[in-house]
């Protein structure tokens, strides 16, 4: 599960940071709102942790954006806030849970994975381009009606194009969604895998914008 952590306290974002990735989340770390809005934009996350006194922009600001944005990402507000009503106004904005701080480490997993299930249980039955649906409760894609076979890394690199086709995606992008964080990937990891997709579902499907990165059309 990609997250991110938008937490301004240096002490406490380096303790979640480290801990989370223990616990096997690759997690991205931003210390204000206005970084944290950048990221959103950027790329997508499955699991964004905010803590509501950011510097920039404060995190119920960050909130009403992404509400307002139509961004679907689930948030865990984690905030030394413990009054009603700032859970109230949290909640009201639409976060998905809050924690108030301190916390232990071991809460905060479980919440996590909770609003994981929950989130695979709201997930789109269907989706479609053209000749081309994914029904991703299943892990199934078909093309022309047929079912199509691919691997684990092709079926996930294409639902990740599907999720916002005709948007170009860079090389970046797909590996953070597909890998995490990890050093030791081959650096032509995407590309093997937009090669073999296009095999699969025939090439015209897969557009590479040179030197930005790649989008899924309507092959006709």
């Amino acid at each position: 599960m990609k997250v991110l952590l938008a937490e301004d306290d240096t002490m406490l974002g380096a303790s979640m940071d480290r801990g989370l990735r223990m616990a096997g989340f690759a997690v991205e770390w931003v210390r204000d709102g206005v970084q944290a809005q950048a990221a959103l934009r950027a790329q997508s996350y499955d699991l964004l942790l905010l803590d509501i006194g950011l510097p920039g922009l404060d995190g119920l600001q960050l909130l009403h954006w992404l509400r307002t944005e139509h961004l679907p990402i689930p948030v865990l507000v984690v905030s030394a806030r413990d009054a009603v009503g700032d859970r109230v106004a949290g909640l009201n904005l639409g976060a998905d849970d809050y924690l108030t701080k301190p916390f232990d480490l071991d809460e905060l997993v479980a919440r996590m994975h909770a609003l994981a299930r929950r989130v695979v249980g709201r997930a789109p039955s269907e989706l479609q381009l053209g000749r081309l649906i994914m029904r991703p409760l299943r892990r199934e894609t078909l093309l022309d009606n047929q079912p199509l076979s691919l691997s684990t890394r092709e079926y996930d690199l294409l639902l990740v194009l599907m999720e916002r086709p005709g948007n170009v995606l860079s090389r970046e992008q797909l590996e953070s969604r597909l890998y995490g964080d990890h050093d030791e990937l081959a650096s032509n990891a995407i590309e093997v895998h937009v090669h073999h997709l296009r095999r699969k579902l025939g090439s015209a499907w897969i557009k590479n914008v040179r030197g930005v990165g790649y989008k899924l059309v309507e092959a006709g």
